[in-house]
């Protein structure tokens, strides 16, 4: 009872700071409305853009900095590092503290990295700078999650905004496929133009948010200092080892890298009894609140909501996302190191993605209000794993409408369709007050997917070249330049077929574990005037 009469006092907070929401949008124009939505999705277009472009220009900035070949994937890898490690930290600071200030100083990184990144003279400076964008990225995705769950609520129009700032990925990936190919090879500055065209489309959204996005409702809430710090330092140790135990002297047993790895793994493990800790605490109204123990970074409680199937959907994001970008990261390279195409002849073969992206994102926003959460899920990542199959299967020889086109075509189904239904899912059952933590948290599994696909991926890749190379009475060297052009290709293959595994494990959760979700992009409201339990009772009884 008095568990229940501790929440019911914070839910009365939350309902003050639904009435502010509210007054915000009696005044808001549909014109403003729109322009809301545009900045989030440009913020989202920034954010993905800052990985494919990186991508598609990789050979060229190894050739311009003499980086060496095993080390490449830590300019993808940097940014995701630091933006996945850090989401959760800021996404609770813009929930205290005002999403829109957490937005605009993530926006003011963006730019200045960016164009710090355009000077860099050498890999290790580009890297650190990476590092730094991805912190940028930390602070306006969980606020432009939050802001959007802020300012709709329940309704034909949150769909159709959490549908368009989801679309902001695929026109992200494309805008800079298209742009970072185009540049790198006809600009007199090459790849590093890419970096200036960032931080002008940052500034762009900086300027309409200072135009547009409402005025911020902050918390006087104390912040969970000591879970960030542990969740941070926890976080990026793992995220490194994925990033560095392939390329390190001894591969995965090299003694660091298994250290860094149970250090890493403890931390986290650290985090989770502390916040389980605050939680109890905070939930006790016999004890006094204290500077030492403030309200948790992250109700472990989140985890359970919709009876636990808000855990099922994050591993499923983390899954795809591992899909997705390491997809993306083995095709270019395979066009332009084993093909030896062009920047500008492989941004050409990505095309189609921009525009199924698009045209999924569409889908989305029409039909979540009709259709269950389920078959967005399953069908997509099935989608996404039959693309990654066509890539294992492919045979160089043949026209690229075999296998690449088609390839190109479903991989996005997976991406669009668990991220646009997925964060509308849990914007509906995340509280008022941790809407931008909650989407945190949702992005987090997704770059940490990045970083973990990535890291498998490379590993499998490395393996199997090696061992084709052996076969035919080759030593591969440290960059595997010297391996065999049939080796190359099986290495291809199986980096792929790991790519289509972790899809399929995704649709198997999926179709186990969210069959009694139902419709998540319906017009009902959630009343937050319990608990967490009757929260999760209550959409559980409306949909399923």
């Amino acid at each position: 009872m008095s568990k229940d009469l501790t929440r019911s006092t914070s839910f009365c907070q939350d309902l003050t700071d639904l009435e502010k929401a509210k007054h915000h949008d009696v005044e808001r124009s549909l014109w403003r409305s729109i322009f809301i939505i545009v900045t989030c999705t440009v913020a989202m277009v920034v954010n993905t853009a800052n990985t494919s472009f990186v991508s598609i220009s990789l050979p060229t900035i190894q050739r311009d900095l003499d980086i060496k070949e095993e080390q490449l994937q830590w300019l993808v890898s940097a940014y995701s590092l630091s933006s996945g490690c850090l989401l959760l930290f800021f996404g609770r600071l813009a929930d205290i503290y005002g999403r829109k200030k957490a937005f605009m100083i993530g926006t003011l990184c963006q730019v200045a990295f960016s164009l710090g990144g355009g000077f860099a003279q050498s890999g290790i400076t580009l890297v650190i700078l990476r590092a730094f964008q991805g912190i940028g990225a930390a602070a306006t995705i969980p606020s432009a999650l939050g802001i959007l769950a802020h300012a709709f609520p329940p309704s034909r129009m949150r769909s159709i905004a959490f549908a368009t700032f989801a679309a902001g990925a695929p026109v992200g990936g494309a805008f800079g496929m298209i742009t970072g190919g185009v540049l790198t090879q006809i600009s007199s500055t090459h790849w590093r133009s890419t970096f200036y065209l960032v931080a002008a489309t940052s500034a762009l959204s900086g300027i309409f948010g200072m135009i547009s996005l409402d005025a911020d409702v902050t918390s006087t809430e104390a912040v969970d200092w000591i879970g960030a710090s542990i969740v941070t330092v926890g976080l990026v140790l793992i995220v490194f080892v994925l990033g560095q135990g392939e390329v390190a002297s001894q591969g995965w047993k090299t003694p660091y890298i298994i250290t860094l790895l149970i250090v890493g793994i403890i931390m986290v493990s650290l985090f989770l009894l502390w916040e389980r800790y605050l939680e109890q605490v905070t939930d006790d109204p016999s004890r006094a609140p204290s500077a030492w123990t403030p309200p948790p970074l992250m109700s472990l409680s989140l985890w359970t909501r919709a009876k636990g199937r808000m855990a099922v959907v994050l591993v499923i994001a983390f899954l795809n996302s591992c899909a997705f970008v390491s997809w993306s990261f083995w095709v270019q390279l395979y066009y332009q190191n084993y093909l030896l195409l062009t920047p500008m002849q492989t941004m050409l073969r990505f095309i189609p993605m921009f525009i199924v992206g698009c045209l999924c994102n569409v889908f989305v926003a029409m039909f979540v209000s009709k259709l269950p959460l389920l078959i967005f899920a399953v069908s997509g990542t099935l989608l996404t794993a039959f693309a990654a199959i066509l890539f294992a299967l492919i045979d160089p020889s043949v026209t690229y409408w075999a296998f690449g086109f088609p390839s190109t075509v479903l991989i996005v189904f997976g991406a669009d369709f668990v991220y646009s239904a997925g964060t509308i899912f849990i914007a509906k059952i995340a509280l008022p007050h941790e809407h931008s933590v909650a989407g945190a948290l949702f992005q987090t599994m997704t770059q940490l997917g990045t970083a973990a696909g990535l890291a498998m991926s490379t590993l499998v890749f490395n393996i199997v070249v090696e061992n084709e190379s052996a076969d035919v009475g080759v030593i591969v060297n440290s960059a595997g330049t010297n391996a065999p052009h049939s080796a190359q290709l099986m290495g291809y293959r199986s980096a792929q077929w790991t790519c289509a595994s972790f899809s399929l494990i995704a649709a198997l959760l999926a179709a186990l574990f969210l069959h009694g979700v139902g419709i998540v992009g319906d017009n009902k409201i959630l009343r937050h005037v319990d608990s967490d339990q009757t929260i999760a009772v209550r959409f559980e009884s409306k949909d399923g």
